[in-house]
């Protein structure tokens, strides 16, 4: 009867793991410090539902070259929706990445156990905030472009350190709007 209910307990426990381990890395590191609810509960989801796609294939005959070409799915997703950060794209491939370790069979659940441990701490600590304290960001809307906002780089970014009241170490430059006269820079700065 054990040898029976073997598989059941063992994907129960790498159902558990993943949970957990998902949990932690959404709610408690990126919920806890972006207020994202949106993207938690998207990366949450896609967690859930990779894992259980991923469990029934590596359970089946299934190339290496069928598993990148999941991916290659899931990157068009963000070809077709709205534009996301860098850092909510890293925490929602660790999701996903937590949910592969997870349900690969053939790993012991000690190693799966571990790796996703790692993968916690790896997130906690890159994304700690007395990481890199010393540099903020910040999205800005201007409402009209400085006409050398392309071409003296420098002069923008002293204008922007003198309307702001910090050092502005580099600004990226999201969407210039010359019909509302309107520009979205993200700012990076220095208090």
């Amino acid at each position: 009867m054990f040898e029976i209910l073997a598989p059941v307990w063992e994907l129960l426990a790498r159902f558990l793991i993943d949970v957990a381990a998902m949990g932690v890395l959404i709610f408690g590191l990126y919920y806890r410090r972006y207020r994202d609810r949106e993207l938690a509960t998207t990366a949450s989801m896609f967690n859930i539902f990779a894992f259980a796609v991923l469990t029934i294939l590596s359970s089946v005959q299934f190339s290496v070259a069928a598993g990148f070409g999941l991916f290659a799915i899931l990157a068009l997703f963000s070809l077709r929706s709205e534009q996301i950060e860098k850092i909510e794209i890293a925490y929602f491939f660790g999701a996903i990445a937590i949910a592969v370790i997870c349900s690969v069979v053939g790993t012991g659940l000690m190693m799966v156990f571990l790796i996703t441990a790692f993968v916690l701490l790896a997130a906690w600590v890159l994304d700690h905030p007395s990481m890199l304290k010393s540099a903020h960001g910040a999205k800005l809307t201007l409402d009209a472009i400085d006409p050398e906002i392309l071409s003296d780089t420098e002069k923008t970014r002293a204008a922007l350190s003198e309307r702001l009241g910090v050092d502005v170490m580099t600004f990226q430059i999201v969407e210039l709007n010359y019909v509302n006269d309107m520009a979205r820079i993200n700012v990076f700065y220095r208090n």
